[in-house]
């Protein structure tokens, strides 16, 4: 069997390639199945890789309308970052969902034939998509591919958000790009666990959609007053942990500083030139702003800034413990863990640069599905 399968190459010239390409698709081995895939999610952590450090305000198209050929400039201080890629036609996609068309001889396979499945295995954005049994998830019955599309990247993160919050010790949460799909998720799951949740947006708009959606504490980026509406969230909520999507810029250090002070009102103490003895943790998870980290350090010593990502924190699990998580996730697909998509696009027409442009600047809002089969029999 063949497949045509989206591909981002970085040639040695500083130039990023987005193209089409037919590959062989592997006959599926005892425990493997084929999925052909309906719906595959743009997330943030798929355009990383589809574009890279590219300016694509600079793309241009070329090919034809059904094998168009993006390419787009890179400039020459970020290509020794992108050294290990160089030459490499990579596939691009971390989860999807569609239907089982082929399977291996094992009984697990063989479960899942004619079965529709989410699918957490990398190269999701290809017609067909053979991998192992224990990479799919079956989908409850009535689901949709579109329903079931994102059932591992965001659903696993905001649970991973709450599990890290009580593994560290913590009893509430402070989140950032708060109205995303992932920070909706991540509400309902606060709602439904008792969690108090500190919601930050960036527009007066996107408050308003969170408290529609019954959020209490919800502080905007754009309010002259926002250093004081967040002290209050935090004072109220007592949230000493925070997850960022935003990474750089002075947000990081601006919600250490106001958790200082929450803590400075809500417990008062001798004055320590050292600041309080309470943690305060912000883990950034994203990239929405690419520029520097930056923070006035005004929040004492008791405090820690660090990354987190989904997959190296799921192998700290025990396995008991992911496949509890995933099965939380199968359960509540339509309430507490559903998605919204601005669009749905084929392999073609995500090539097409008034589509990048909508979905490249990663906007809440403007996430878009791919469906590899959209338009074939």
């Amino acid at each position: 069997m063949k497949t045509l399968e989206l591909r981002s190459l970085v040639t040695a010239s500083g130039t990023l390639e987005l193209s089409l390409v037919d590959v062989d698709v592997p006959a599926p081995g005892p425990h493997d199945v084929v999925v052909r895939v309906e719906a595959a999610p743009l997330n943030p952590s798929d355009l990383g890789l589809l574009f890279g450090p590219a300016d694509m305000a600079a793309a241009t198209a070329d090919g034809t309308a059904l094998r168009p050929l993006i390419t787009a400039p890179i400039a020459p201080a970020a290509m020794p970052a992108m050294a290990a890629r160089v030459g490499q036609a990579m596939p691009v996609g971390n989860e999807g969902a569609g239907l089982v068309v082929a399977a291996g001889a094992s009984p697990s396979a063989q479960a899942l034939l004619g079965r529709r499945v989410a699918v957490l295995g990398g190269g999701m954005y290809t017609q067909l998509r053979c991998l192992p049994v224990d990479q799919c998830l079956p989908l409850p019955d009535g689901a949709t591919a579109a329903d079931g599309a994102s059932c591992f990247v965001n659903p696993l993160t905001a649970l991973g958000m709450v599990e890290t919050m009580r593994r560290d010790g913590h009893s509430a949460l402070v989140h950032t790009a708060a109205a995303s799909n992932l920070g909706q998720m991540l509400l309902r799951i606060c709602q439904n666990d008792g969690i108090a949740l500190v919601n930050i947006v960036r527009k007066p708009e996107q408050a308003e959609l969170l408290r529609g959606l019954g959020a209490q504490h919800v502080c905007c980026t754009a309010s002259p007053a926002f250093m004081d509406e967040l002290t209050a969230a935090l004072a109220a909520t007592g949230a000493t942990l925070a997850f960022d999507a935003t990474g750089g810029g002075m947000l990081a250090g601006q919600i250490l500083t106001a958790m200082e002070a929450a803590i400075a009102r809500t417990q008062p103490a001798a004055y320590s030139r050292y600041g309080s003895n309470v943690l305060k943790q912000v883990y950034i998870y994203g990239g929405l702003e690419p520029g520097p980290t930056q923070f006035v350090r005004n929040f004492g010593f008791t405090w820690r800034l660090g990354g987190w990502l989904l997959f190296p924190f799921l192998q700290q699990l025990e396995p008991a413990r992911v496949q509890a998580l995933r099965a939380r996730v199968a359960a509540e697909l339509k309430t507490t863990f559903r998605s919204h998509y601005a669009g749905e696009l084929s392999l073609a027409e995500a090539l097409q640069l008034q589509h990048i442009a909508q979905y490249g600047p990663r906007s809440t809002g403007g996430k878009f599905l791919i469906n590899p089969n959209k338009g074939l029999a």
